[in-house]
């Protein structure tokens, strides 16, 4: 199953995962859209890896860490979240409204684009 967080609600959806466990925060998005607006990692390893570019380097992810999929509004974090869920990943959310709703619910500091 693929939760639906919000980017207000990370923290819990982080807080929930197992002692012991690292979450991940997963940026899908383009090097250029990196540059525009990224987030500052709190209580996750932040790791990007664009969308396209996820099959050929899932083998970098730990299938046992929680992983959060992150872009810019959600969809193509949910794509990527689904991949996962068919490569033996099972702690998975999807960041609901990307780094857009970020901006708005947790950092007016992040830049929208």
């Amino acid at each position: 199953m693929i939760d639906q967080v919000r980017p207000a609600g990370l923290d819990a959806w982080i807080r929930s995962q197992p002692p012991g466990s690292r979450p991940v925060v997963l940026d899908v998005r383009e090097p250029w859209e990196l540059q525009t607006a990224s987030v500052k990692p709190a209580g996750f390893e932040l790791v990007a890896i664009p969308m396209n570019e996820v099959p050929a380097r899932v083998a970098e992810l730990d299938a046992q860490q929680p992983v959060a999929v992150l872009c810019h509004h959600g969809v193509r974090s949910q794509r990527v979240a689904m991949f996962l869920a068919g490569n033996g990943f099972d702690r998975l959310a999807n960041i609901a409204g990307g780094i857009d709703a970020w901006s708005g619910e947790l950092d007016p500091a992040v830049p929208r684009y």
